[in-house]
């Protein structure tokens, strides 16, 4: 019997602290298929994350030290790790494109990248738009050049792939779409009430962490919001602050609990023009477990992006019950299908609207049944399984 491709996936560094490429890394890895036609032998590739410059009194150990070492790991270590590894294995998957640098460090005709959006390239892609200086230009068009090298891209959304083809960016016959799944943790209670018996408490927004975790029930009988992910411009967190306090001044009682991402400069103003400090409770390093509670017992969980590759938050959220307002572009649309409901991007009266709407009317967000129903099409199995049988091709020319 001949044995499976040694299939080496390169993820992301843990200590970078991007929980969402975590969790595909770690899917991918959990699910990649061992038997039957299409089994391949992985092994998790990431070397540890050495910190120089963060070692530097002078420096420090934040801010900018931090983001030199991340260079340095990015562009120098693990592309010169990958190199030492490369002849133990007969395939490479890099679980994100940001680290697609890597591949030129690599055999590119048996390498595969996942594609999660264009954020990366914007630069490149909308010069005007997102203006950067000249140094983070050339690591963006070194990033975009290992993808451009890859034998295979593989992507969540037809809309990432109809981006990259609008942009020109690879030939359309490198393309495989495979779409996210769902964590275990992330299932619908049996019965309960959204917004009622929370583990989380309503407080000062101090910021909280998984030691503290499940509180006392301090939000139950008040309706609440949750927002889960970073704080990047994209995710515009400044319409997540300016719906809460406008919904406030209807509900009075509204609270928000932000799961991730770190507080801007602007969006501290804003949560102090508008009083907001009291009614934010303000989580990190949440366990999927404690997440999927937040999910579970949350009014509604808002996703006011402007841009985003998929939106995995909308199908866990989801596939936990929850109801979801998410802004109506076109991959959160393919994430929520018809069930969640989508407001104007940006569009502060109608977000209002709809969320109030949502917090007061059971009917104003498709049936549970529905949600649930949507969301169990993702599988991370089937995610595995999709990429798998992509790199059996690459084998077999």
């Amino acid at each position: 019997m001949t044995a499976p491709p040694r299939l080496a996936v390169l993820t992301d560094y843990p200590d970078e602290g991007w929980p969402s490429m975590d969790l595909c890394g770690e899917m991918l890895l959990a699910h990649l298929p061992r038997t039957g036609s299409d089994a391949v032998a992985p092994q998790r590739i990431c070397p540890p994350f050495r910190r120089v410059a963060g070692r530097v009194p002078v420096v420090g150990r934040r801010g900018a030290a931090f983001n030199t070492d991340r260079l340095l790991n990015r562009f120098v270590l693990f592309p010169r790790h990958a190199r030492r590894v490369a002849s133990h294995f007969d395939l490479f998957h890099v679980v994100d494109h940001t680290y697609a640098q890597l591949v030129h460090a690599l055999p590119a005709e048996r390498t595969g990248v996942y594609c999660h959006d264009l954020d990366a390239f914007r630069c490149l892609l909308e010069p005007a738009a997102d203006p950067r200086p000249r140094w983070f230009r050339a690591l963006a068009r070194r990033i975009l050049a290992g993808m451009q090298k890859a034998a295979v891209v593989f992507h969540s959304t037809a809309a990432v792939r109809g981006q990259i083809e609008r942009a020109g960016l690879l030939d359309p016959a490198k393309l495989v779409h495979a779409s996210y799944g769902l964590a275990p943790e992330f299932t619908a209670p049996e019965s309960g009430v959204r917004g009622q018996e929370s583990g989380v408490r309503a407080g000062s927004g101090n910021l909280l962490t998984p030691d503290s975790w499940p509180l006392t029930p301090e939000l139950a009988g008040r309706p609440w919001v949750a927002h889960v992910g970073s704080c990047i411009p994209r995710k515009r967190i400044d319409i997540l602050l300016e719906v809460v306090a406008a919904v406030r001044v209807r509900l009075p009682d509204l609270r928000l609990v932000k799961v991730g991402g770190e507080w801007s400069a602007d969006h501290r103003d804003r949560i102090a023009r508008h009083g907001l400090a009291d009614a934010i409770v303000h989580v990190q390093n949440l366990s999927r477990a404690e997440l999927a509670a937040v999910y579970q017992r949350a009014g509604a969980v808002l996703v006011p992006s402007e841009a985003e590759g998929f939106g995995l938050p909308v199908v866990e959220a989801l596939s936990c019950g929850a109801a979801v307002v998410a802004s109506d572009i076109a991959p959160l649309r393919e994430a929520g299908g018809p069930a969640a409901v989508y407001a104007p991007v940006g569009d502060v009266a109608a977000w209002t609207e709809v969320v109030a709407k949502a917090l007061t009317d059971p009917t104003a967000a498709p049936p549970r049944a529905d949600r649930l129903a949507w969301a169990a099409r993702f599988s991370w199995a089937t995610h595995a399984g999709t990429i798998a049988a992509a790199y059996h091709r690459l084998v077999k020319g």
